[in-house]
């Protein structure tokens, strides 16, 4: 019989009519139309509507309501289009008609229709009813019972995370509003206030239709002995939503602010307009600072387009100004009151003082929705407690461990007074220094010069400033720490490429422990420690970049090039030897706009670096080189192949070659296996790539950047990336030993060997590190470069030549008075006043005399200065001159002040350019970081194009 049929008698009194709307809900439709077909007190009516699904939904609700009952819209239809358009089709039903709205994935309880009605009946003025709401999986889990907003929209259920039903909220109560999950609605209510807004497609349609409800003077309310489990996939991400383009989250809190303030009471409307302009924009600067840059750009994204379009404000509340009655003060009244957001804002503080992060509400709709969705059945495997989330997880047990290992082999460093010593310049000064180093367009530092300071410097001014201004402290976190930095950035980074996750516990630590890590510590490497935290997540990010989805790839890509410029800054061989891979992989691996992405990636470093690169480009050898100080003393000038085959770049800090042995025996290991000859292929060519690349870089010899030191290079970066290549060969070919381990018999020893040599080098990489130490030229507490005599009497700029002694020769250094200062010694002096003072210097040694303390008195030089150890022939030099009158001479150290006036050469007028490069610059960083921040979830399928309408069918009653 049709749904349209006059003749069919209503129910006494009641008549209600069911409408349940299904979107891909195939998974749980069934289960809620069984549920619905169960009820002790039968619905009258009953239409299923179909909006576009693609997984049979549309079939589940014919077979079980009937071809007549079920209505097919298009895929973009909203849940309140929906519900509208089967009450268009629908006459009256007969009496007082109730219309029951369902989810698909809202099962009810076999009772919840009658305690419904029940309730109405008790309260003539009831006209919207909803159940309790109970969690899918774990159905002891309470969502809702009932909800109310706070004026800036955030949704407040009243429940503690987590918190289970044991009958603490039963009984009949007044709300602010219901879900439409379940909800029972008057229809002639429901026709009165006009039902769900068509503008609000998803989210916060049910808080707005039952605000409208409580303003018209009816009553909203819930009742708890009505049951129903929800699965609230939509809010969960469990499927995707097609009723609007916009991310769910950024839907969520645009809908939220708008009804929030289309029906606040006039009087409160200014106030809350001030509260979510500055607390909007707080918000923002929270999720940024909380590194959280895409719920950032939500956050402002949904308060101007609510806040831009002030016409469509003023309409909507003029429409519901029609129908707002005696019921508009006291609907106001059951908002969250105004001391329990400042509340949230504390537990929010203290959860992330916890370790949990900063979690915002906006888009949660119960009190579990701030974690991860679970699948059903996943909840027996959820942890209980702080202990068990942390020692249970392989990733940081590795990060402990590791850490563990470095603060005893790093013994003899920490506490230290002023890190440095090797290729580290003692870590002086504070942010500001650094941040004044990178900005100002001169630098007085050394003879003076207008050349670039290297990026790296302000790279470490970002870091310091995050570290309360201690430029010590972020040279400690990237040098020292570099060890369990880099093994948790190896586990982290091959989570998607490597599925065991043990398997990646193995490669992390091998990675960590690599000798390029501990040499690097132990000559005070500071560019290559950076750059080897950084190369497992290049490597994660160009697998996106190829094999992505084409917006993730995209956004890839920005974080790729963002990245290989903070690498290329530090150490600048990195760009090089990326691009190059990258090249070959994009032709190797064709796809539809991947050169457009490893552009993007290779164009943002030299956009991002690009004045300091056109001053390296004027001397390549550069490349080689790397922040700090070049010496002889850091470098094997003799590597032997067998050194570099074992992944051993020489200098301070190298464990013995056997230590890595194990680990090059697994990876030869796995060109046995028959699987994924691709992979194999693919990491061995990288890995062969970065050996004949060391071997070039070893046996190059490199001149420093002030020209006073020539020495070879060190391999370590092209080390690290035949590592790398080596390690993820070896890690995906892990599965078969698995498979050798079950077999039984002969293989599962051959299993238990291949085991024991792989862990063998991290395990005596981590015992050689412990016991030897971070042994180096690398010092927890160095001297003073500039004795203190010295830098006391150049108050006014004057400058200190410092002379030290090296196996065939005298080196020289002129300082501004002081210590330098990270980053100093890599910026570039011209050649001219350099070869001035270096012939002045060596005539004073030489004894002989002329004008040379005229040159350096000219050039401002005020004091000579001899470091340890100090040379008999080189001291009576010095004391011979008539223009040089001694301050102090011991076997450590010798100063000598030139009697003659000085002069500090004034500075000459700034580029007008460099501050203007430096402003764009800020723009581009800002720029690529928000074109590389995830705008939605890792696992989000790509957008589909928007279907065509679909033939509508008349709804007919079942």
């Amino acid at each position: 019989m049709s749904i349209n049929d006059p003749q069919r008698p209503p129910r006494p009194q009641h008549t209600v009519t069911a409408i349940v709307v299904s979107h891909d809900g195939s998974r749980w439709l069934g289960e809620t139309l069984e549920a619905l077909l169960r009820q002790t007190r039968p619905v009258d009516r009953v239409v299923g509507v179909d909006n576009g699904s693609r997984d049979g939904s549309a079939d589940l609700l014919t077979r079980s309501l009937g071809p007549r009952a079920v209505l097919t819209l298009p895929r973009s239809t909203g849940f309140g289009e929906a519900v509208t358009e089967v009450l268009d089709r629908l006459g009256p039903g007969g009496g007082r008609e109730w219309i029951w709205l369902l989810h698909d994935d809202c099962a009810p309880d076999a009772h919840a229709l009658q305690t419904l009605l029940e309730a109405a009946d008790s309260d003539p003025k009831a006209a919207v009813l909803g159940p309790k709401l109970r969690d899918w999986v774990d159905r002891r889990l309470l969502l809702e019972v009932g909800f109310t907003v706070d004026r800036t929209g955030r949704r407040d259920t009243g429940l503690e995370a987590r918190e289970f039903d044991q009958g603490q909220y039963d009984g009949t109560r007044d709300v602010l509003a219901v879900s439409t999950a379940g909800m029972l609605v008057r229809r002639d209510v429901w026709e009165e206030v006009g039902g769900l807004d068509p503008a609000l497609p998803l989210f916060r349609d049910d808080l707005d239709l039952c605000w409208r409800v409580r303003a018209a003077g009816y009553r909203v309310q819930n009742v708890t002995r009505a049951v129903a489990w929800h699965a609230e996939a939509a809010t969960r991400r469990r499927r995707r939503i097609t009723a609007s383009g916009d991310h769910p989250r950024r839907l969520d809190r645009r809908n939220a602010l708008f009804v929030v303030m289309v029906n606040l009471p006039p009087r409160a409307l200014p106030w809350a307009l001030v509260r979510n302009l500055f607390g909007s924009l707080l918000r923002t600067v929270l999720f940024l600072v909380a590194k959280q840059p895409a719920n950032a750009l939500d956050e402002f994204l949904a308060f101007g387009s609510v806040f831009g379009h002030p016409v469509r404000m003023v309409k909507a509340r003029r429409a519901r100004s029609r129908g707002r009655g005696s019921g508009a003060v006291a609907a106001a009244r059951l908002l969250t009151p105004a001391g329990a957001g400042y509340r949230r804002l504390v537990d929010r503080a203290r959860n992330y003082l916890a370790g949990a992060g900063f979690v915002e509400s906006a888009g949660r709709h119960h009190a579990v929705a701030a974690q991860r969705p679970q699948e059903d059945g996943e909840e027996l495997l959820a942890d209980t407690g702080v202990m068990q989330r942390v020692f249970g997880n392989p990733g940081v047990l590795l990060f402990l461990a590791l850490t563990l290992v470095t603060l005893i082999a790093e013994r003899a460093l920490n506490g230290g007074a002023r890190l440095g010593g090797g290729a580290l310049v003692p870590a002086i000064g504070g942010a500001s220094d650094l941040w004044d180093l990178y900005r100002e367009g001169y630098h007085r530092t050394g003879l003076g010069t207008d050349a670039w300071a290297p990026p790296y410097v302000a790279v470490l001014a970002a870091l310091s400033t995050v570290l309360f201004g201690k430029t010590w402290l972020a040279v400690s976190v990237l040098l020292l720490g570099c060890v369990p930095l880099a093994g948790i950035s190896a586990y982290a980074a091959t989570r998607w490429m490597i599925p065991g996750r043990w398997t990646r516990v193995w490669l992390g630590s091998s990675y960590a422990l690599l000798p390029v890590a501990t040499g690097a510590v132990a000559a005070g490497r500071l560019g290559t420690a950076v750059v080897f935290v950084l190369l497992p997540v290049y490597a994660a990010l160009a697998t996106v970049v190829l094999a992505g989805e084409r917006r993730r790839a995209r956004r890839a890509a920005w974080a790729l090039g963002l990245l290989l410029a903070v690498g290329t800054a530090f150490a600048p061989l990195v760009y090089p030897l990326a691009a190059v891979l990258g090249a070959l992989a994009a032709l190797a691996f064709p796809r539809r706009g991947v050169a457009v992405s490893m552009l993007v990636a290779f164009a943002v470093p030299v956009a991002l670096l690009l004045p300091w690169l056109v001053q390296m480009a004027a001397a390549p050898g550069r490349l080689l080189l790397e922040a700090g100080l070049h010496q002889p003393s850091l470098v094997d000038p003799a590597l032997s192949a067998e050194s570099l085959l074992l992944l051993s770049p020489g200098g301070p800090g190298m464990p013995p070659l056997w230590v890595t042995a194990g680990l090059i025996v697994a990876c030869l290991l796995a060109l046995l296996m028959r699987r994924n000859r691709m992979v194999i292929a693919v990491g061995w060519g990288v890995a062969l790539f970065g050996l004949l690349t060391a071997i070039l870089v070893s046996r190059t010899w490199v001149t420093s950047i002030n020209g006073d030191v020539e020495a070879p290079a060190w391999p370590g970066v092209p080390l690290a990336f035949a590592a790398t290549g080596m390690l993820v060969v070896a890690a995906l070919t892990a599965g078969r030993i698995t498979e050798f381990r079950a077999a039984g018999g002969t293989r599962r020893l051959v299993a238990f060997g291949v085991v024991v040599v792989a862990f063998s080098t991290p395990l005596l990489a981590a015992g050689m590190w412990i016991a030897r130490g971070a042994d180096g030229p690398i010092r927890g507490t160095v001297r003073d470069v500039v004795p203190a005599l010295a830098a006391v009497n150049s108050a006014g700029g004057e400058r200190t030549l410092l002379l030290r002694a090296s196996p065939d020769r005298l080196l020289f250094t002129v300082l501004s008075g002081r210590t330098p200062i990270v980053g100093e010694a890599d910026i570039p002096v011209p050649e001219g006043p350099r070869e001035r003072v270096r012939l002045a210097a060596a005539g004073l040694v030489s004894g002989r005399g002329g004008d040379d303390a005229r040159v350096l008195a000219a050039h401002g030089v005020r004091f000579v200065v001899v470091t340890a150890p100090v040379d008999p022939e080189v001291s009576a030099a010095l004391d011979s001159q008539p223009s040089l009158a001694r301050m102090s001479l011991s076997r450590s150290v010798g100063v000598w002040r030139l009697t003659r006036p000085v002069a500090v050469p004034p500075a000459p007028p700034g580029d007008p350019w460099h501050g203007r490069w430096l402003l764009v610059q800020t723009v581009l960083v800002i720029v690529v970081m928000v074109l590389a921040a995830p705008g939605r979830g890792e696992n989000d399928e790509p957008a589909v194009p928007v279907d065509l309408p679909e033939p509508r069918r008349e709804p007919v009653a079942r």
